[in-house]
């Protein structure tokens, strides 16, 4: 037993070399094995089925409205008289504040009765002029004298006027009223009374028959987009709720204060939105790009491409082939399968 140990060790010790071959064949064979398992197992297949096919789009948005206006006095002063208050409904061109007006009506009538002493020493001066110039004379400067005496008069009178004028612009900019018809959202001042500066008594005023859902979409997705499209709305105060809208607006210059280029679209909505969808609530509108209906079709990336065109590795009794097809345009990651194949046939991809 011991010689039989003794010759094959020496046998292993001389031919070591196809001891080595015999591991190096049955490692690689073994490696072979595990790859062509790991292969098929990663190999994906897919049933050719019919079903429906639709690209969707969706943009991020929120509520704004084309008439919106922020209110404020020009300059401070000692707030008289407030109009209106948050939720009221006004008016176009309605008054909603005013300040205190007693101090310029008085400057008012300081500049009336200013105007009407310079019109008197106006005329009285025309009148004098013209009886002078009745007079015979030789002095030949006197011509002149009456001319200016006439446009110093003229200038003294225009200057009261102007005076008068820019004192009755004071009372007008003392009103605060409304270019706008909508709903007051916002009124800082509360009670008359308070000396106010113009930041401290603003009205914020919408006019609910303008609001819209805008949106903001890059170069690449706005072209995708055009006027009239229908799309459905979903509010983020209002998760489970869609709202139908239009598309009528789209921004032919970019958005300015926007990283990257995005453009700006507009959405109509119904005027009564402004009841449930306040002003600034924010949400997505998704548009259907395109839509194809009960459709034989496969996922794209089952499909592959070389100089003949786009084919598929279909499945037929166990056997693998290469089947070139006829596709639709791409929809959601699938393709219409046009020519090539039918409904049950089975492909497969390698993962």
């Amino acid at each position: 037993m011991a010689n039989l140990h003794k010759n094959i060790f020496g046998f292993l010790k001389k031919r070591w070399y196809v001891v080595l071959i015999i591991v190096i064949g049955v490692g690689f064979y073994l490696s072979q094995q595990r790859t062509a398992q790991a292969k098929k197992e990663k190999e994906s297949t897919y049933i050719i089925k019919r079903q429906d096919l639709k690209e969707t789009l969706s943009l991020s948005g929120q509520i704004e409205a084309d008439e919106h206006v922020v209110l404020r006095f020009q300059t401070s002063g000692r707030l008289a008289w407030v109009g209106a208050k948050v939720g009221d409904t006004v008016k176009k061109y309605q008054t909603v504040a005013t300040l205190d007006q007693r101090e310029v009506k008085k400057r008012l009538e300081k500049s009336l009765l200013t105007y009407a002493q310079t019109r008197n020493s106006f005329d009285q001066t025309g009148s004098d002029n013209q009886r002078i110039g009745d007079q015979p004379t030789n002095d030949l400067d006197l011509g002149d004298k009456m001319k200016r005496l006439l446009e110093n008069a003229q200038y003294g009178l225009n200057s009261s006027v102007l005076d008068v004028e820019i004192t009755n612009l004071s009372i007008e900019y003392s009103n605060l009223f409304t270019p706008i018809a909508g709903l007051v959202t916002r009124a800082d001042a509360k009670y008359a009374g308070l000396n106010i500066t113009p930041s401290q008594a603003e009205f914020e005023i919408i006019n609910p028959e303008t609001v819209y859902f805008a949106f903001t979409a890059d170069q690449t997705e706005i072209t995708k987009l055009s006027d009239g499209m229908k799309g459905e709305m979903t509010f983020d105060a209002f998760p489970d709720q869609n709202k139908d809208g239009e598309l009528y607006y789209i921004s032919y210059t970019p958005k300015s204060g926007e990283t990257g280029t995005v453009y700006e679209g507009r959405m109509r909505i119904s005027s009564n939105t402004l009841t449930q969808y306040r002003y600034g609530m924010t949400g997505d509108v998704n548009f259907t790009l395109s839509e194809k209906s009960n459709v034989v079709s496969i996922p794209s990336n089952y499909v592959k491409s070389d100089t003949k065109g786009k084919y598929v590795t279909k499945i037929s009794n166990g056997k693998s082939e290469k089947t070139y097809i006829t596709v639709g345009p791409e929809i959601d990651s699938f393709y219409e399968i046009k020519k090539g194949l039918e409904e049950g046939d089975t492909i497969s991809i390698s993962l």
